[in-house]
């Protein structure tokens, strides 16, 4: 199967090096709409969308596959191989793709110059006392039954936490996107993102990362910013002043910046 239509891939083209961005759970790569603007006629720009997500072909969706993290970090690699891309790549994924891109990276170092994290998190999971990732066991297998209850009330309760506002255009934004995505995708990509547990691949990580943390963010709280800044090599952090999990959507500004100077660096 041809990999740029499966992903639904586009690149914007630039002479520079190769930025490619790769959106989180339940959203797509219209997310980054935000952002692109910002670099185009320097930097090549590569989007996509994973398999089941967006406009990818969902017939190439693999239930066993894409039940771990592996699975996406694949859909990484295949991509910069489908356009011939075997080095210096600028990787930017947000929140479960970040976890996608580590492992990428640690799968072909060759491959990235460097990653660009927004909103990571190794494991959303509490592990007391070690480690609080700011949910219980209980809590996210509560919001999996919600999805198979009520898959539209699950999308309206869920987009307005993540995106830290009630009835806002980010909220909006991320209701449509869940809605849209095929529920039984959804669900697969849903346990693989709550449940995954990266933390030992982050501490094996040495690919040089910019982590973009968010102040106040429902989804990944300051202990886990701490613990990123303990455990993860070659990286520099910052932390934005915003609310919410989705900087690159509600504050597209602060992130443009913030990547900016990362790569003038």
């Amino acid at each position: 199967m041809n990999v740029l239509s499966r992903n639904n891939v586009s690149v914007i083209e630039g002479n520079k090096q190769t930025l490619l961005f790769a959106h989180g759970f339940g959203c797509n790569k219209d997310m980054w709409n935000g952002i692109t603007p910002a670099f185009e006629g320097a930097q090549k720009q590569v989007l996509f969308d994973y398999v089941g997500s967006g406009q990818s072909d969902v017939s190439a969706f693999d239930i066993e596959k894409y039940s771990s993290i592996e699975g996406y970090a694949q859909d990484i690699i295949d991509v910069c191989e489908a356009l011939n891309l075997n080095s210096g790549v600028v990787f930017i994924g947000h929140s479960v793709s970040c976890s996608a891109g580590i492992v990428a990276s640690i799968k072909k170092p060759e491959l990235f110059d460097s990653l660009i994290l927004i909103g990571p998190t190794p494991c959303f999971l509490n592990e007391p006392p070690e480690y609080l990732g700011g949910f219980n066991t209980s809590d996210l297998e509560g919001l999996l039954s919600l999805m198979d209850q009520n898959y539209i009330g699950w999308a309206n309760y869920l987009a307005p936490i993540i995106a830290g506002e009630t009835g806002g255009k980010v909220s909006g934004e991320l209701s449509t996107s869940f809605c849209s995505t095929d529920p039984v995708t959804a669900k697969v990509f849903a346990r693989t993102t709550f449940f995954a547990d990266n933390r030992e691949d982050f501490k094996q990580s040495v690919c040089p990362c910019l982590v973009i943390h968010h102040k106040e963010d429902a989804l990944v709280p300051n202990t886990v910013g701490e613990y990123i800044k303990n455990n993860l090599a070659n990286h520099k952090f910052v932390e934005l002043p915003v609310k919410g999990h989705c900087a690159h959507m509600s504050h597209p500004d602060l992130v443009i910046e913030a990547i900016q100077n990362y790569l003038d660096d």
